[in-house]
């Protein structure tokens, strides 16, 4: 399988979840009705959107389709003859990625040439990068005056694989020039940068690549040089059972996207304070401990 690289972020006009609920089922598809030792690749045209529209093409290497079997494919429960086959299937999977893509605005298609494989392609409206939206609940102070001068940066490790959250923390904590940010694509990089870097604050997503925020919690607990780190949940995940869910497996608070900006920074400030007291500082200081190593005898 080979995926695009991107020299510069790709945004397209969509909702996450159902995107990727389209693109699971049309590489799937790729996998499921290849050849043995084939190939699926997935290309994107519309880089940097300079065009008014994205295309996604999934690109397999199988038997391919007449264009009286292409006529047929988004029929629903129309599995082409496939009934009786090894491989499972319900026959719906392209019938509801057709009407989601077409909900977000978008056109599904495919291109097939019998004994050589198919091209499955949807295109939806491109977009400028999200820019970050301040809730109303008015202006958040300036920072600045409220830096003591020479006081160490504090760090703030966010674990995210969604590009677009992460630029939108990133514009956030550049209001905070008393900070730093970390950032890793998936739980276990994050431990290793937790354990590595000693963040006052984590700020973790629960769906990650790889294993879950609430399993990396669990690990991060149970090791002594991260357990003390607040951790913050911040994930999609907004129903009360999965807010309760993570309270209970120790998230120090639990925020819900889409991000709350003044919310976020309260949150913030109470997990830093929090640190600051773990380290054994009085409220209000900052600052890390500072240690000095000192010769045995």
């Amino acid at each position: 399988m080979t995926f695009p690289q991107f020299d510069l972020p790709c945004f397209v006009d969509a909702d996450r979840t159902r995107l990727k609920q389209v693109l699971i089922n049309l590489i799937s598809n790729a996998i499921k009705y290849n050849r043995p030792n084939g190939t699926v690749a997935v290309e994107v045209d519309g880089e940097g959107n300079t065009a008014k529209r994205t295309r996604v093409s999934v690109k397999d290497t199988g038997a391919g389709l007449p264009p009286d079997m292409l006529m047929q494919l988004f029929q629903p429960f129309n599995r082409l003859g496939r009934e009786r086959s090894t491989e499972e299937g319900t026959g719906i999977g392209l019938v509801m990625s057709k009407r989601l893509v077409e909900l977000m605005g978008g056109e599904i298609g495919v291109q097939s040439t019998v004994g050589s494989g198919s091209v499955f392609w949807f295109e939806l409206n491109s977009a400028a990068a999200p820019q970050l939206a301040v809730d109303g609940a008015g202006p958040t102070a300036d920072p600045q005056a409220q830096v003591p001068r020479g006081a160490p940066l504090r760090t703030l490790l966010y674990v995210e694989d969604n590009p677009a959250n992460l630029m939108l923390i990133e514009q956030l904590i550049k209001r905070r020039p008393d900070m730093r940010l970390l950032s890793a694509r998936d739980g276990n990089l994050g431990i290793q940068l937790a354990r590595a870097n000693q963040p006052e604050v984590i700020l973790m997503d629960i769906n990650l690549p790889g294993i879950s925020g609430i399993e990396a919690l669990r690990i991060l607990r149970e090791d002594p040089a991260t357990a003390h780190i607040p951790v913050v949940a911040l994930s999609a995940n907004a129903m009360p059972r999965d807010v309760e869910k993570g309270l209970q497996a120790g998230f120090f608070r639990y925020l819900t996207k889409p991000i709350k900006v003044n919310e976020f920074m309260q949150t913030l400030d109470v997990a830093l304070e929090f640190a600051r007291r773990e380290a054994g500082y009085p409220p209000g200081e900052s600052g890390r401990r500072s240690w000095s190593a000192q010769p045995t005898f």
